[in-house]
């Protein structure tokens, strides 16, 4: 099999198993009609939106986004737009507004593919280099052409434009820690060590059936996507992680892998037709993006009956560059504490501890920053140099942000360098959160932090210190909505005179977060 870039993978599939269904799109009910794609459909449909992209002057290396739900003309554009060398943006479209915008313009995005559910944040916005706009929906819905009126004419030959393994080919935008959002840059051999090395433990084959229903805007939603189609697996995609349908789907379809976080597992659980539904077909779930208690781990591992494989990694490593295998899933046994654990270093990929302010390395046991060296590093950070020197050091070594401890090999989270939040999967940063609040005129000072919650691991709590006594909680939670994603938004707010600070100005989070986590074996949810 010779598959080198993203554009290789529905090329080489059309020509070795052309009849083969490599794409189902379920979007009511398992009985209701269904869209589907073979590799060679798939692979027609993805050459006429390259010569589509061609026509609208996109050339190596310009940016194409994409901003919808789950649909599964994003992989058809995703990968024509890799067979011209663009690098395709995928949109969070739970962002609000003004954050949408940011991102499309910072992307410099040429073109933009938008869900006709989008349209009116769209109108919302004054976008600086969009100059094709296509719509997904009904003709009329806009002045804007469809998708289908944007590819009638063009031909479904491959371009065969020349493409690099180090070309880029992907940005993901990861929220910063001073308030703007960061383009990731993932290149085409980024993906491809991510589609194999990282895969080993989940044993794809031409055999499995893949559900795809986390967001595309995460690379577990389109990466994990990608990975069933380069194996030429069959893939059943979801619009939204549709708890009942998800239930439904397996079944019906026979679905062998999947991949959910932590909160969709504990979810599914809840339902009483989860012990009820058929989950034979399945060989394996892969979790991971947040951490997970030991009661829902146990709880699933008995209830899908099948293998579980941890994995642990960020957007910038390209996905997971840890694994906990299944048989290192003991609960009870001799091995028990390595569910604590997200296991070790994948094939060519190094990790180590160090001690974030001398860079030195700690030895086992010791907490420090995660360190990871190896091929899944991103190329770095859309124009911004000085934040991927900061993260990328000249030795190869990236800077993850995160604290942990190395044991016998095997890795374990205890907390967040740079105060990150992850709630449901979802990576928030204070800092966005905090600069939204100091422009309210009756906040003096604010400090936002994670704090444990059952549902979804952690939860946002604001802290303020506030100039006029009738501000209220629920003014500053819908304050926060206006400008901010709902899930970045604070669930609670707490009053204090003054906020506790060191010297140098920066706010003592770790003081702040002490009485929420007493009790906790580890400071994250």
């Amino acid at each position: 099999m010779s598959i080198d870039a993203l554009g290789d993978i529905s090329r080489e599939h059309a020509r070795a198993i052309p009849d083969k269904t490599a794409l189902t799109f379920v979007e009511g009910a398992v009985g209701d009609a269904h869209r589907s794609w073979t590799f060679a459909g798939l692979d027609a449909e993805a050459n006429r939106i390259a010569n589509a992209l061609l026509d609208a002057g996109i050339g190596p290396g310009e940016r194409i986004a994409y901003l919808d739900r789950n649909a599964p003309e994003y992989f058809l554009y995703l990968l024509g737009g890799a067979k011209v060398n663009a690098v395709s943006v995928a949109v969070n479209w739970r962002l609000a507004v003004p954050e949408m915008e940011y991102i499309l313009n910072n992307a410099r995005a040429k073109v933009l593919l938008v869900g006709e559910e989008y349209l009116p944040a769209l109108s919302e916005m004054s976008l600086d280099h969009a100059d094709t706009v296509i719509v997904l929906g009904n003709p009329g819905a806009t002045d804007h052409p469809t998708f289908e009126q944007w590819l009638a004419d063009h031909s479904s030959n491959d371009p065969h434009v020349p493409v690099a393994p180090e070309d880029v080919c992907y940005q993901l935008y990861t929220s910063g820690t001073t308030g703007l959002p960061k383009g990731v840059e993932i290149t085409h051999a980024n993906f491809m060590h991510a589609m194999t090395a990282s895969m080993e433990a989940q044993q794809f084959s031409p055999d499995a059936l893949n559900l795809v229903c986390m967001p595309l805007f995460h690379i577990s939603g389109s990466g994990w996507g990608l990975i069933g189609m380069y194996f030429g697996a069959s893939s059943v995609m979801l619009r939204d992680v549709n708890l009942d349908l998800i239930l439904d789907v397996i079944p019906a379809f026979g679905v062998t892998h999947a991949l959910f976080v932590p909160a969709v597992l504990q979810f599914l659980l809840g339902l009483p037709k989860c012990r009820e539904t058929d989950f034979s077909t399945l060989k394996n779930i892969t979790y991971g993006a947040s951490p997970i208690t030991e009661a829902v781990l146990v709880d699933g591992m008995e209830t899908f009956g099948c293998d579980f494989i941890q994995v642990y990694g960020l957007t910038e490593t390209t996905g997971g560059i840890t694994c906990l295998p299944a048989e290192d899933h003991d609960p009870g046994g001799p091995r028990a504490h390595l569910l604590r654990s997200c296991g070790k270093a994948i094939r060519n990929h190094e990790v180590a501890i160090y001690d974030s302010g001398t860079k030195e390395p700690l030895s086992d046991g010791e907490v420090g920053e995660i360190w990871i060296r190896g091929p899944q590093i991103m190329h770095g950070y859309w124009k911004n140099p000085q934040a991927t020197e900061d993260a990328i050091l000249p030795d190869g070594w990236f800077r993850s942000g995160d604290a942990g401890y190395m044991k016998e090999g095997y890795l374990y989270i205890h907390d967040r360098v740079k105060d990150m939040i992850i709630s449901g999967g979802e990576n928030i940063y204070p800092a966005e959160i905090e600069n939204v609040l100091m422009r309210h005129e009756q906040i003096a000072d604010a400090a936002v932090i994670g704090v444990p919650s059952d549902r979804w691991g952690e939860t946002v709590k604001a802290i303020v210190t506030r100039t006029d006594e009738t501000l209220t909680e629920q003014s500053v939670i819908e304050y926060c909505r206006k400008h901010l994603a709902g899930y970045k938004c604070p669930t609670s707010v707490d009053w204090m005179e003054t906020i506790p600070r060191n010297p140098s100005g920066k706010i003592l989070k770790v003081e702040l977060r002490k009485p929420y986590w007493a009790g906790k074996d580890r400071q994250v949810g």
